[in-house]
């Protein structure tokens, strides 16, 4: 072998090295980019950020405060209206701590509270998806325009410092991995402590993560009861890992908020994720036991719908618009029909959320573990305000139910609230 042909090979080897290298590091980011999409629907990013009809993550979404409208920004890759110019540490300073680049302080309508417990692994894959993998949009959302005292971002440094931590996540000691990953999931990236933690006078979340008894045990929102997930006693492993892959389980189907959660994130999630979080709030306990079924009382309710004589207006009223559905028993059918005996939103101390749903009807989201779309009709139309008292305040109090009675000015309330 000459000197020409030796170089020709060590060229070429050359070549296929860093073409291998190339290939592998294609590879590797392409996984990256896959990763980072995951944290990001863990995240519930979309919900937020994405509008129907406009290009992902371009912003846009109205969100109501007791404070305001705050609408949610662009996060794409845009260089002008977006966040391609962030650095990593940018882009982790403004998911953890609710800082821009320019140190302008994010409202906490971006749960960076919760956010602030994801770990830089995670955090630096979002930020390679978000970089790599989402398309620049030029969308150019409303721009957020508190009244004054709310105007003053400088404030929220304040607020920061009093009811925000810049602790990392911290694994439950003596827990299983399973636990601890669920405990990472709900308290970090699934921030579902935004909505199920009981809010502060400064509207702050009362606690952040599981030492303390006061996380995850229930609050309002939007004048709906938020139940409690501390141990979630009403439901098994399984019924929980259903309702948040599926929308829907043997007992229950999301309604409200919880219907975006599930068609954007939770849907989404594998499914030893799941169990983990279902472990994690089942290891959590703190709740009491759901009382017995009151058999008596129930099968009385059933009897008397069956029989269909001397009825209230109530349950005429039920027998005409949800017996259907939901039967005599209240029962409704597994995995399609909710119950309404013993279910948390007819027994919620605030109707709201059940007047809300007679008025406006339900919407099952279609998941890949569940794909069809199943659709309760709104009775806005139908019923007069009395009407929906009268049908809300016998669901409240039939079968095994004791929930205070429902008034027209109630109904009234919700209903202008709607057309508002």
């Amino acid at each position: 072998m000459n000197m020409m042909n030796l170089k020709t090979i060590l060229m070429a080897n050359v070549v296929l090295m860093g073409a291998g290298f190339m290939m592998q590091a294609q590879a590797d980011d392409a996984q990256l980019i896959k990763q980072g999409e995951y944290i990001s629907r863990l995240g519930d990013c979309s919900a937020c950020h994405t509008l129907p009809g406009k290009p992902a993550f371009s912003g846009g979404l109205a969100i109501k405060s007791d404070l305001g409208t705050i609408y949610s920004t662009n996060i794409t890759p845009d260089k002008e209206h977006g966040i391609g110019n962030y650095s990593e540490q940018q882009f982790a300073d403004a998911v953890r701590k609710g800082v821009l680049p320019d140190g302008t302080s994010l409202y906490p309508a971006m749960p960076y509270p919760d956010y602030a417990k994801t770990s830089d692994e995670d955090i630096h894959a979002l930020y390679t998806y978000f970089m790599q993998g989402v398309k620049p949009s030029a969308e150019v959302p409303a721009k957020t325009e508190l009244s004054f005292p709310f105007s003053q971002r400088w404030g929220m440094k304040l607020w920061n410092w009093a009811f925000t931590s810049d602790k990392p996540f911290q694994p439950i000691g003596g827990a299983s991995a399973e636990i601890n990953r669920g405990a990472y999931l709900v308290e970090s990236l699934g921030h579902c402590g935004s909505c199920h933690t009981p809010r502060g006078l400064g509207m702050n979340e009362k606690a952040l993560d599981s030492s303390d008894a006061k996380f995850l045990s229930g609050g309002n929102l939007n004048g709906w009861d938020v139940p409690s997930l501390r141990g979630v006693a009403h439901w098994n492993a399984q019924e929980i890992v259903d309702y948040l892959g599926k929308g829907r389980n043997d007992k229950a189907a999301v309604g409200g908020e919880m219907t975006s959660v599930v068609e954007n994130s939770t849907g989404y999630m594998t499914d030893a994720d799941l169990k983990a979080i279902a472990a994690y709030l089942k290891f959590l306990g703190g709740n009491p036991a759901i009382p017995p079924a009151n058999t008596q009382a129930a099968n009385a309710t059933e009897a008397k719908l069956t029989a269909a004589k001397n009825l209230s207006e109530g349950e005429r009223l039920y027998l005409d618009n949800c017996a259907a559905c939901h039967f005599v028993t209240g029962k409704g059918a597994p995995g399609v029909f909710p119950e309404l005996d013993q279910a948390t939103l007819v027994n919620a101390q605030d109707p709201t959320g059940l007047v809300h749903t007679i008025l406006m009807g339900a919407q099952q989201p279609s998941t890949a573990r569940a794909p069809s779309t199943l659709v309760m009709p709104g009775f806005k139309a139908r019923l007069s305000d009395e009407e929906v008292a009268q049908l809300s305040t016998f669901i409240r109090q039939g079968w095994s139910n004791n929930a205070p009675a429902v008034t027209a000015d109630d109904v009234s309330k919700v209903r202008k609230k709607l057309a508002e």
